[in-house]
């Protein structure tokens, strides 16, 4: 358990809601001699360098959530020190929510998940977008992914979290899959050849 976390997390209203159904306690020593969680280290960004997609949360002017899903190829979510995590936006359906959010309120969230390993990592903080920054684009830039960079988005870690894995389901990206068949395919196709000759 992060102690920042469970300050930024923890409003009274939750610590209402704990006290009611007896967690209060466990969290506050928590919170006391937990460690503070508030920087990226190289385990986790070893993890975001696999990632293929995350979800980021903003919030809208009239107070409602915005979750979005962002995707791209692995890595394309980058570790630019150990409290800023960087990605190049690219070009959508042009409805321009996350940075209309976040030009009037900056608080923003990130869901990570990585289903094969069964982790998932929240990280709170607040983000902003870059438009006209040549160096910034580039240092976020794919290589060889086709999609349009319309600007950079920066996001400013203030807390992380890791949950436990219980009741995340174990799944496997296409990637994944054809990565642990090959192995399979190359099998099969040795046996086949084997048949073939002993058929002749």
């Amino acid at each position: 358990m992060a102690r920042r976390f469970g300050e930024i997390a923890f409003t009274p209203e939750v610590q209402a809601a704990q006290e009611k159904r007896g967690s209060r306690q466990t969290y506050d020593r928590y919170i006391a001699s937990g460690p503070t969680n508030n920087t990226i280290t190289p385990k986790l960004a070893e993890l975001i360098g696999q990632l293929d997609g995350f979800y980021l949360g903003t919030v809208s002017s009239n107070g409602y959530p915005y979750i979005q899903f962002r995707g791209g190829p692995p890595g394309f979510l980058q570790v630019l020190d150990e409290k800023t995590l960087g990605f190049a936006d690219f070009s959508g359906n042009a409805q321009y929510i996350t940075i209309g959010n976040l030009s009037g309120n900056d608080k923003a969230f990130l869901f990570l998940m990585d289903y094969r390993h069964r982790k998932r990592i929240k990280i709170w903080g607040r983000a902003e977008w870059v438009e006209n920054d040549a160096e910034i684009i580039d240092r976020l830039r794919v290589p060889d992914y086709p999609a349009n960079i319309e600007r950079a988005i920066l996001f400013h870690v203030e807390a992380i979290s890791e949950n436990c894995p219980q009741h995340i389901p174990i799944r496997y990206s296409e990637t994944e899959v054809e990565t642990m068949i090959a192995p399979l395919q190359a099998r099969i196709a040795e046996l086949e050849a084997q048949l073939k000759e002993i058929s002749v």
